[in-house]
C-alpha cells in the first residue's frame, strides 16, 4: 500500500517536517507560496495538507481534494479553514492549541512597552541622522492600571509579566470566576465600560466574534480616559481601525500598537499608515523560534497519529474518538453541545461550577466526548471559534470553571437524560434533555417540565401564571411578524410562576423584547439562539 500524502503548503519548522518524515511512512511534499489556482489543481493527489495562516483552505480547495483526509493549521486560529465544508466532506481538521500562547503574550507585552516609550518611532529618527529627544518624552508603566478584556491563556501570560512591572491590573471576562481572578491577582470588573474608564493602557486577549465585533468602536473609544494606549495581539475586527484612526489623531488615544489587522496585509491606503503614534507589526505574536518549532511537532504528531493509527487528537471538528464509539455516541455529541449552548445563554455569566448527570443508557459508554461537547456548547460565546473538543476542559480550567460528572442507573421517565446545571453565586440554573426515539427535545429547565426542540429561536419566558398573558404575547409577536412554531407551558402551582418556553421562525429584535419584558406579569424574557 502506498503510503499516505502530505503537501505542507506553509513553512513550518524543520522538526515538524522531521516528524512528518521519521520512518518514511508519510510521503512528504514542501511546496509553499502555491497560489490558489495551483492549489487546486495538485491538492487532488494529497491526504494531508498543512497550513499556517498564509494558505486558505477554502471550499474549492476542499472539493477538490478527493483523496484528502485531514488538514493540519501549524496553530491556534482556523479563520483560514472552511471548517464546515471539511466536516460535510469528511475531513478532519487539526491545530496546535496552546504553542504559541508564550510568545505571544510576550509580543504584546513588546508593544506595550513601545506604546509607552516610543521606541519604534525613536529608532526611526535616529537612523534618519536627527537626534531629538523632547518629542519622545514616554511614560511609566509601574503604577499605571493595566486593562486586560479576556483572560483566557495569553491574557493570563501578559497579567503575569505587568504585575512584575509594577502595573495594577483590571480585567474584563464575563466568563472568569472570582476565584480565578484572585489567584491571578487582577480585579474583575463587570461592565467593559469601567475598565474603559479606568484603565491607562487596554490590550485585547478576546476571540473576534459577532459580539465582540467592533469591540472598540468610535462609541467606547470616547469612553476611555483621555491618553490611553491601546494593544491588541488577537484578532482584527475588535478594533474599528477607521475610528481608532480618528481617536490617534485628536488624543483621545495617545499611542496604539496592532499586530493584527481586519484586513491582512493592511491596505495601502489604511488611515492608519499615515500617523506616527501608532506601531503597526505584520502578525508578529507567534513569530518565534521556540513556537515554531513547537506547533510544527505539534501538528506533525496529530498527523501521523490521524493517518497512521486512526487515533484523533487536536480535533477542531470531531470528537477524538474511533470510528465505531462515534456511531454509538454520535447523536449525544450533537444534542449535548447544543444543551450546553442553551444553558450558557440561560445562565449567569461568571458561572463558577458547571456540573453533568448523564441517566440511564448513556451510562454504558464512555461519556468523556460528550462532556466535551457540552463544554465545547457552554463555553463557545467565551472562547469563539476557537474552541473545540479538545481545548475545551483547558480553557474552562482557565476561566476557573469547576466541572464535575454525576450518574444515575435510571432516568425515570427517559431511557436516557442530560442533564445540566451552572452554580454562580449562590444561584444554580438547570436544563435537561432527551430523546423521543431519535429526536431530541429539551424536557426541563429550572426543575419545571417542559417540551421544546434544541434548535433554532427559543424563548424562555417567566411569568404570572395569569389568564391571557400567552394570548398578549402571541399578539405582540404577531404583530411583529415573529411566528410561533411551537409551544410548552409549565408552572410550579395554579397562580403562581409559570414558564412559558416558545420555538419562533425567527429572532424578536431588541425593541420587541424590549416589550416583552415591560409587558404586564412577566418577570423574564430570555432569547436562545441555538
Amino acid at each position: 500500500m502506498a503510503a499516505p500524502t502530505i503537501l505542507i503548503a506553509d513553512p513550518i519548522s524543520a522538526r515538524g517536517i522531521e516528524e512528518l518524515r521519521r520512518d518514511g511512512a508519510l510521503d512528504v511534499h514542501v511546496q509553499t507560496g502555491l497560489a490558489p489556482t495551483d492549489l487546486i489543481a495538485i491538492i487532488p493527489r494529497f491526504s494531508g495538507l498543512v497550513v499556517r495562516s498564509e494558505t486558505k483552505v477554502t471550499r474549492a480547495v476542499l472539493e477538490a481534494g478527493s483523496q484528502l483526509r485531514v488538514v493540519g493549521r501549524a496553530g491556534v486560529g482556523i479563520d483560514n479553514v472552511d471548517v464546515e465544508t471539511a466536516t460535510q466532506r469528511g475531513v478532519i481538521v487539526m491545530n496546535a492549541p496552546g504553542g504559541n500562547t508564550v510568545s505571544t503574550a510576550e509580543h504584546a507585552f513588546s508593544l506595550l512597552l513601545c506604546a509607552a516609550r516610543k521606541l519604534p518611532q525613536a529608532d526611526a529618527m535616529v537612523r534618519g541622522g536627527s537626534w531629538s529627544r523632547k518629542e519622545f518624552q514616554g511614560v511609566e508603566l509601574h503604577n499605571k492600571t493595566l486593562g486586560i478584556v479576556g483572560m483566557g491563556r495569553i491574557g493570563s501570560e501578559l497579567s503575569r509579566r505587568a504585575i512584575a512591572f509594577g502595573m495594577r491590573i483590571i480585567a474584563f471576562d464575563p466568563y472568569l470566576s472570582a476565584g480565578r481572578a484572585r489567584a491571578l491577582q487582577v480585579e474583575l470588573v463587570d461592565e467593559l465600560g469601567d475598565l474603559l474608564r479606568s484603565a491607562d493602557f487596554i490590550t485585547l486577549h478576546t476571540p473576534l466574534t459577532p459580539e465582540t465585533h467592533h469591540l472598540l468602536n468610535a462609541t467606547r473609544l470616547s469612553e476611555t480616559k483621555r491618553g490611553v494606549r491601546i494593544i491588541n495581539c488577537a484578532r482584527g475586527g475588535l478594533i474599528d481601525e477607521t475610528a481608532l484612526a480618528e481617536a490617534l489623531q485628536n488624543g483621545q488615544v495617545a499611542a496604539a500598537a496592532l499586530d493584527v489587522f481586519e484586513t491582512e496585509p493592511l491596505p495601502l491606503d489604511s488611515p492608519l499608515r499615515a500617523l506616527s503614534n501608532i506601531v503597526l507589526t505584520p502578525h508578529l505574536g507567534a513569530s518565534t523560534a521556540e513556537a515554531q518549532e513547537s506547533v510544527g511537532i505539534e501538528i506533525a504528531q496529530s498527523i501521523r497519529a490521524a493517518l497512521l493509527d486512526g487515533t484523533i487528537r487536536n480535533a477542531v471538528n470531531m470528537p477524538n474518538l474511533d470510528a465505531k464509539t462515534l456511531a454509538i455516541i454520535g447523536p449525544h455529541l450533537r444534542f449535548g453541545e447544543k444543551l450546553g449552548r442553551f444553558l450558557s445563554q440561560l445562565a449567569p455569566k461568571r458561572a463558577e461550577h458547571l456540573n453533568i448527570n448523564y441517566s440511564g443508557k448513556v451510562n454504558e459508554v464512555d461519556t468523556t466526548a460528550i462532556t466535551r461537547s457540552v463544554l465545547k456548547g457552554f463555553l463557545q460565546n467565551a472562547g469563539g471559534t476557537d474552541i473545540n473538543d479538545v481545548n475545551a476542559p483547558a480553557f474552562a480550567a482557565s476561566l476557573g470553571l469547576k466541572i464535575t460528572e454525576t450518574r444515575l442507573s435510571a432516568a425515570g421517565d427517559y431511557t436516557d437524560l442530560l442533564e445540566l446545571s451552572v452554580a454562580s453565586e449562590g444561584q444554580t440554573v438547570s436544563v435537561a434533555g432527551a430523546f423521543f426515539g431519535a429526536t431530541p427535545r429539551i424536557v426541563d429547565i429550572n426543575s419545571r417540565p417542559v417540551e421544546a426542540r434544541p434548535h433554532g429561536v427559543v424563548l424562555v419566558l417567566e411569568n404570572t401564571d395569569r389568564p391571557g398573558i400567552v394570548g398578549r404575547i402571541g399578539t405582540l409577536l404577531g404583530d411583529h411578524g415573529v411566528n410561533i412554531a411551537t409551544m410548552s407551558l409549565s408552572r410550579n402551582e395554579a397562580g403562581g410562576t409559570a414558564l412559558t418556553v416558545l420555538n419562533l421562525d425567527t429572532a424578536p429584535d431588541d425593541e420587541l423584547l424590549d416589550r416583552i419584558r415591560t409587558s404586564e406579569d412577566i418577570r423574564s424574557a430570555q432569547v436562545i439562539r441555538l
